[in-house]
């Protein structure tokens, strides 16, 4: 992997600024102090900064040429409620908040990118640095869309990355199609009546319709959908009563669906909806069924896939750039790609070996309050959005 002299020299720098916003996590929408970090930093660049897009979000442009090509590299922001449960010297500062998704490390990533590409990459055309908050409520990509990102920094093309635990460190991993799953919730109320505990005959007891209900949710996935046809549900929380001996009026029930295709997920929530009345129903019960779409599947268009995968190999190799396996988990870079063509790709963040003796119970995986991002990403992620952007606006087919 060849990295540049002067990515190289900045990384203690960079590193620095990402154990400071590692110490200092900010939850999403509320990311007003990484937001000025992030401002002072590009505009001590010289590049021109946008504030404000999607509430606490930043677009940096980096402008040159004459060309009226341009993409979009996008970095993620936000922390998550969790407590930190390291002794690292850049722990979080804040209880109950913690940078457990290396969103950290993305910013200063990009960052780093981003001082590279403004003083000394020659590109000719655009590069729009973008910003995200709130990316761990699955609304932030959704809330700069809304307030105009795409009409406001017009791209040909968006691209993002994470970084991926146990994923060897100087690897990466892409693929066309699916990346990620769609996040869904549903909540799920049985309502009866209730009595005495002794006297089930004169109540209408809404547990054993909720309890059935449970177990019932998990033939749609074996015995609804077609077997190649990747899926899951997760009853996740039962709530009812307050007393042994009495029966309670209601049963809540609530879960989660993910799939990798809104087309399973609307078939899905039609069996569910049917499950539950009619369950429900047979039991003398009345149910009402709550479903929210929070993200939909993140799924990488063919030829932008192409072209990460071709910069990447340029950049590390063939054999250290895999085919990604789809996850289950989330993102809500899904909405820029329903915008616009685009691939998210993943960067190795190695086995964890980077943290000290003081990193805490737990392994080094995403949303583990044992978490940390492996600092020697940096400059490699920085060198990998320089390798994308310079190849975008050379020849977007290169």
């Amino acid at each position: 992997m060849k990295i540049e002299a002067e990515i190289l020299e900045d990384a203690p720098a960079f590193t620095a600024l990402r154990r400071d916003l590692h110490a200092n996590p900010e939850l999403a929408f509320l990311e007003t102090r990484t937001a000025d970090i992030v401002r002072g930093q590009l505009a001590s660049y010289g590049i021109e900064v946008v504030e404000n897009v999607g509430k606490t979000g930043l677009v940096g442009i980096i402008k040159k040429g004459s060309s009226n090509r341009a993409l979009g590299l996008r970095a993620d922001m936000d922390a998550l409620p969790i407590n930190e449960t390291s002794d690292l010297p850049h722990r979080s500062k804040v209880a109950g908040r913690m940078h457990a998704c290396g969103h950290d490390g993305h910013t200063a990533m990009l960052l780093a990118a981003a001082k590279h590409l403004a003083r000394t990459s020659v590109i000719d055309g655009t590069v729009y640095l973008i910003f995200q908050p709130g990316e761990e409520s699955g609304r932030g990509a959704l809330a700069m869309i809304e307030d105009g990102l795409f009409d406001r920094f017009p791209m040909e093309a968006v691209f993002a990355a994470h970084n991926w635990p146990n994923l060897p460190v100087g690897s990466f991993a892409v693929a066309p199609g699916p990346m990620m799953a769609s996040c869904n919730e549903f909540t799920i109320e049985v309502t009866g009546h209730g009595g005495h505990a002794a006297m089930p005959d004169l109540s209408c007891d809404p547990v054993q319709p909720a309890c059935q209900i449970a177990i019932a949710l998990q033939t749609i996935v074996s015995r609804n959908l077609p077997p190649a046809e990747a899926a899951v549900l997760s009853v996740t929380m039962i709530n009812a009563g307050e007393a042994v001996h009495v029966i309670p009026n209601s049963a809540v029930l609530k879960g989660t669906i993910r799939t990798f295709s809104e087309e399973v997920t609307d078939r899905m929530e039609a069996r569910l909806n049917l499950i539950v009345q009619s369950v429900a129903a047979a039991h003398g019960a009345s149910s009402k069924v709550t479903f929210i779409r929070n993200c939909a599947p993140t799924v990488n268009h063919a030829a932008e896939a192409e072209f990460v995968r071709r910069a990447l190999t340029n950049l590390v190799g063939k054999e250290a750039v895999e085919a990604f396996v789809p996850s289950m988990a989330a993102e809500d870079f899904s909405f820029m790609l329903q915008h616009k063509p685009g691939c998210y790709f993943m960067i190795g963040n190695g086995s964890g070996d980077h943290r000290s003796g003081a990193h805490g119970l737990g392994p080094c995986v995403l949303h583990n309050p044992s978490y940390d991002f492996n600092d020697s990403l940096i400059a490699i992620g920085a060198q990998a959005w320089v390798q994308i952007a310079e190849r975008w606006l050379a020849d977007p087919a290169s």
